[in-house]
């Protein structure tokens, strides 16, 4: 048998006239008249199947239902109380989650300053970061895995997304040093270009490139693909990594040389050197992409603290 569903407002008045125990003093407490508060109780005896309060002139008591009945109601209201209170919170942006994308090399930049700033203004609300590459932040936007991207290189035109540029950074060449063993004997040797302060692009030709992914990051790989050919020559991309981390391991094991943004300089790698380049005009951008149509005050919060 189905329990009857009882009415938040009937228990209210029920509760108030419980702690009261007069049933003017009640309706006062509710701001309505005695007869309406009557009606209110009445109708809850009538779910209950019980008199709830035994009326007896000068005198109004709570029957062992009504006793039975009280505790429960008033863990009802006070979990309406808290449910409005959560969702009121969220609702402005104070409370909840939010999902951030982000590419690795921004954990050298942005990201601190930015959560930390995020953090100070919404303390309640929980953040939540996932690393990952341009293409798969976008994948993750339209499929709701995360709320806010902070991506290179944004594609001119993603039905349904928005960007905004948050951030442009020049690119520098990453150049082997060498690595010697214990014993003196070299287990990756340097490449002649990295005893200068500033590399030509042009001088990058004919050697072996490391770079991510293509189908990781479309717009960057073009733009460094773009760079050298403005110089006279296709880049020979040797190897391929996911992570600039990596892409600076493979250089300093020798494997080859790589163009990335200047702040992948904050890898220390004792045989990487990072060398301004030349012509050095070319800039890549760091854009927030979020959903165009998102309402949602905790992506408006975030956005504001960035933009």
């Amino acid at each position: 048998m189905d329990r009857p569903e009882l009415p938040l407002a009937q228990l209210h008045a029920f509760v108030v006239l419980a702690e009261e125990l007069h049933f003017g003093h009640a309706a006062d407490r509710l701001g309505i008249a005695q007869p309406p508060l009557s009606q209110q109780i009445r109708r809850l005896e009538g779910k209950v199947g019980h008199a709830l309060f035994s009326r007896t002139p000068g005198r109004v008591a709570l029957t062992p239902a009504g006793r039975e009945l009280l505790p429960a109601a008033r863990r009802a209201l006070d979990e309406l109380a808290g449910g409005l209170a959560a969702a009121r919170a969220v609702g402005s942006g104070r409370e909840g989650r939010i999902r951030v994308g982000f590419a690795a090399s921004l954990a050298l930049t942005i990201l601190p300053k930015l959560l930390s700033a995020y953090r100070e203004r919404f303390p309640r609300v929980r953040i939540e970061i996932h690393e990952m590459t341009t293409a798969p932040q976008l994948d993750a936007l339209r499929e709701r895995r995360i709320d806010v991207g902070l991506l290179r290189e944004p594609p001119d035109d993603e039905p349904g997304l928005a960007f905004a540029t948050v951030l442009r950074e020049p690119f520098v060449a990453v150049l082997p040093t060498g690595i010697e063993l214990a014993t003196g004997h070299p287990l990756a040797t340097g490449h002649p270009l990295a005893a200068g302060r500033v590399v030509e692009i042009a001088r990058l030709a004919g050697s072996p490139f490391v770079l991510l992914p293509r189908e990781h990051g479309p717009g960057l790989y073009d733009r460094i693909v773009g760079m050298c050919e403005d110089a006279g020559f296709t880049p020979e991309v040797a190897q391929h990594a996911v992570e600039w981390q990596t892409v600076c391991a493979l250089v300093e094991a020798g494997l080859g040389v790589s163009l990335a943004p200047a702040s992948i300089r904050r890898i220390r790698l004792k045989g990487v050197a990072f060398r301004r380049v030349t012509p050095g005009g070319v800039r890549t951008s760091v854009a927030a992409a979020w959903r165009a149509s998102d309402t949602d005050p905790l992506v408006t919060g975030l956005l504001e603290t960035l933009v």
